[in-house]
């Protein structure tokens, strides 16, 4: 019932605000926002049909005029234009003039990052380690806030609920402390504005999150796409039935209202997706209404609620970023990703090994391209899985957006990745991508969770030395290895790093 009251509400509003012509924004365009430097911003709204709007954009410095756009609504009130690359700084001023006059304040041009996932994306920093003194130590104006509240919908959105805020201890209590310490990490190494999009639901699956040309691009994903398609299909062949319900229901009410008589509830017209936990859901309430908002790229923390799934989870994963990419029309932007933290899920023989599964999903989402993910097997909780060390993930999260996507050709920003094995006697030779300055333990203790098996995929725990780039893997259980397999439990927190303090992520040679 409150879904629908959320979503009558929003039709009641836009209804009365194109009723009296009134020119307006969605919230995402708002006093103290960051635009996305260095590249064209879409700009769009509503006004009456055939409406001239006029956008300017003023620096307030100077009071010069940067740009000036004139643009004529469509029939149905609509309106899209393109404000023009322009560098960091501010701030400004824009207008947008038609029947009335919009005037948003305190502008800043910078770089604007979507942050989204499940509850350890939403965890805000209140409740994270060190939180007072990290909360009396934000003051951060140049970094700006938006936060998307929670609203699911089976019908695409125009807007959502919220606004652009400065960085404060009483506005940054309740972020997501990943996208906070991510973005505080870009902002002291890149010295310019950063705008962050937070929108995070705990406890949900991707795919909800979904666009529907996410899972139309996968063919693994058929069924999805199917149910999808028949769900939309059954409820466009009831809406005649159900728009003459409320076309009656309006008119009865209006005479209930002229005689002060009993007004009696609105029929209902609820789409069967408009659930948290149902395809699509989320996306067209907390995504599609900020499209196509300029960004940068996406970060994203999410898997809790898909864990048992395997490498499916990967097919998952390509749908929401090819389907986030496809709906921005930005191409390949940046999209960088967590990999869940070691957690005791409880569970027999192979269901321990479900996280470490998804594990090997999420490292084989880095095939896409430019992706990237952090690996947290050295700061997770597994009696807790919402680890309070976002600090570090927000950190790591900044690595890779320093060193990829910033050209930061210095920065050390992966974890070892697991490369590739060979079989040299009694032991098993692994190399690995992301050494950095080389291979060590965090402990310098002997290397931990290496297991090793041969042809009766038998594992057993094995010696594990580091030698050059290289680990050398063997076991005097197993006199001829054929395969490796590294942290493959969901409690494993195993201690090999690169020198500069990344941990590798958890791997197997086999396919078993």
């Amino acid at each position: 019932m409150k879904l629908l009251i959320v979503v009558i509400s929003s039709m009641v509003l836009l209804s009365h605000l194109y009723a009296f012509g009134e020119v307006r924004l969605p919230r995402v365009f708002g006093s103290n926002m960051v635009l996305q430097r260095d590249m064209p911003v879409p700009i769009w709204g509503w006004a009456c049909a055939n409406e001239n709007v006029t956008i300017t954009l003023i620096r307030d410095s100077n009071g010069e005029t940067v740009s000036t756009l004139e643009v004529v609504a469509d029939e149905k009130g609509d309106w899209k234009s393109e404000l023009p690359s322009t560098e960091a700084g501010g701030p400004y001023t824009l207008t947008v003039d038609g029947g009335n006059t919009v005037k948003l304040s305190n502008i800043l041009f910078g770089e604007v990052w979507v942050c989204s996932g499940q509850s350890n994306m939403e965890w805000p920093v209140n409740a994270s380690d060190n939180s007072q003194d990290e909360i009396a130590a934000a003051d951060y104006p140049n970094i700006r806030l938006f936060h998307i509240p929670r609203v699911a919908s089976g019908l695409p959105m125009l807007d959502v609920d919220a606004q652009w805020r400065t960085t404060t201890p009483d506005n940054i209590r309740h972020f997501s402390a990943v996208a906070y310490y991510f973005g505080r990490h870009l902002y002291n190494q890149l010295d310019i504005p950063i705008g962050l999009i937070n929108t995070s639901w705990g406890g949900t699956r991707i795919e909800p999150w979904t666009p529907p040309i996410g899972f139309d691009a996968i063919p693994a994903l058929s069924s999805i796409s199917d149910e999808i398609n028949d769900i939309d299909t059954n409820y466009r062949a009831q809406l005649p039935e159900k728009i003459t319900e409320i076309e009656e229901w309006i008119s009865e009410t209006k005479d209930a209202i002229e005689n002060n008589s009993t007004v009696i509830q609105m029929p209902e017209n609820i789409h069967p997706l408009t659930n948290s936990g149902r395809p699509t859901s989320l996306y067209n309430a907390m995504i599609y209404p900020i499209v196509p908002y300029a960004i940068r790229g996406a970060l994203w923390y999410q898997g809790e609620s898909n864990m048992p799934e395997g490498m499916m989870y990967h097919e998952k994963m390509k749908a929401l970023i090819s389907g986030w990419r496809d709906v921005w029309g930005q191409g390949e932007f940046p999209f960088y990703f967590v990999q869940l933290a070691p957690f005791n899920y409880g569970g027999q023989d192979d269901e321990t090994e479900r996280l470490a599964r998804l594990w090997e999903a999420q490292s084989a989402t880095l095939s896409v391209a430019n992706t990237g993910m952090v690996v947290t097997t050295d700061v997770g909780n597994i009696r807790d899985i919402h680890p309070r060390n976002k600090q570090a993930v927000g950190l790591r999260l900044a690595l890779w957006a320093l060193g990829k996507t910033y050209g930061k050709n210095d920065i050390v920003y992966s974890g070892p990745l697991y490369k590739s094995m060979q079989v040299e006697g009694e032991s098993i030779r692994c190399s690995f991508d992301h050494i950095g300055g080389g291979l060590t333990s965090s402990d310098d203790q002997s290397l931990t969770w290496f297991e090793i098996a041969g042809e009766d995929k038998q594992f057993y725990k094995a010696n594990a030395v580091v030698d050059g780039d290289s680990v050398v893997v063997s076991s005097e259980n197993v006199s001829s290895p054929v395969a490796v397999r590294f942290g493959w439990d969901q409690i494993a927190e195993p201690n090999l790093i690169n020198k500069e303090g990344l941990p590798a992520s958890p791997f197997r040679t086999d396919s078993w």
